[in-house]
């Protein structure tokens, strides 16, 4: 009941602060930003002055429309440029990871958005689409690039931050697949799925493996890395989910443009927030049971398992956070 109550006071309470801090000559990546928050949150940092925004998208007919909306409403031209990313895709993934490593002077932070919710099975890649997509390509993405957030650390004086959308459903994940040998193969049989929990145990698993892998990385890492919430917010994320859910929203949620300033602030929130997660702009407690010793060992658990799956997808992978860890 508790959460219940802090999620009906965040959303008719709480108004994220309107992001004003100058983007000026900085490069970033948001995901997912054709449409809904991304978009909004690519609009935010044109409107900043920053010197490049790379909206990563599926689709790029929707994406030159998102760039144009930007420019329409900023002013601003010659910042963005639409670049493909399908996080259904392990290829996709290395080849957007590939050209953002080779063609970009720097990388100031990236705004990973991109997520799926569905009701329905679907095996994708090798795993069930919803574990593929919000959890193995978005940490896929985040490992391929961290390389590049800390040579933009380096040579350029600046604190790169990476930021994962996660969601307030974490405290709702029931996750029994924990419990099971192997978390993943557990999540990939059909016949015992429950896919209407689907979304938030992988966004559960999101909180558990930012968090491990910044106790990893240790202290005085040079990327900030965190999680955040944004809030339930109108976006085309839920559009297949069930009726009742799309008239919660309509009484309930925030605008997309009010939900993308905690995308922007998660990007330059600065030391505190490293393995952090933080909902309306503030670093906030997890759930008690990330806190708690179940959590301690499913987190463990769960990295260890991605973490094979990662390297057999890219081999040596692993070494990106060893060689940036100091």
């Amino acid at each position: 009941m508790n959460s219940f109550l802090s999620f009906l006071h965040s959303q008719f309470f709480v108004t994220p602060p309107y992001p004003r801090t100058t983007w000026e000559g900085k490069t970033v990546i948001v995901t997912g930003a054709n449409t809904g928050l991304g978009l909004e949150a690519a609009r935010h940092f044109v409107r900043l002055e920053a010197d490049k925004v790379i909206l990563a998208v599926r689709s790029l007919d929707k994406g030159e429309k998102a760039k144009q909306s930007i420019e329409d409403s900023t002013a601003r031209t010659n910042v963005v440029e639409v670049w493909p990313l399908d996080l259904g895709s392990y290829e996709s993934v290395k080849q957007f990871s590939k050209r953002a490593t080779q063609s970009l002077e720097r990388l100031d932070a990236v705004v990973e958005n991109a997520a799926i919710a569905t009701p329905k099975f679907r095996l994708l890649e090798g795993n069930e689409m919803t574990i593929t997509v919000n959890v193995i390509s978005t940490f896929l993405l985040a490992l391929l690039l961290l390389p590049k957030l800390k040579d933009t650390a380096q040579h350029h004086r600046t604190t790169p931050h990476l930021s994962i959308v996660c969601s307030e459903v974490i405290f709702h994940a029931s996750f029994p697949e924990r419990k099971s040998p192997s978390i993943f193969d557990k999540l990939n049989d059909r016949a015992s799925s429950r896919m209407l929990d689907r979304y938030n145990v992988s966004k559960l698993m999101v909180a558990l493996v930012c968090r491990q892998i910044c106790s990893l990385l240790g202290d005085g890492y040079p990327v900030i890395i965190n999680f955040l919430n944004p809030g339930l917010c109108h976006s085309e994320l839920t559009r297949d989910v069930a009726i009742p859910a799309y008239f919660v929203k309509l009484f309930l949620a925030r605008t997309s443009e009010v939900g993308s300033r905690t995308l922007v602030h998660a990007v330059s929130a600065g030391p505190r927030s490293h393995g952090q997660y933080l909902s309306d702009c503030r670093v906030t407690m997890p759930p008690s049971f990330v806190l708690s010793a179940d959590g301690a060992e499913t987190q463990k658990k769960a990295w260890s398992e991605l973490s094979g799956r990662l390297e057999a997808i890219q081999s040596g992978i692993l070494e990106n956070l060893r060689n940036v860890a100091k």
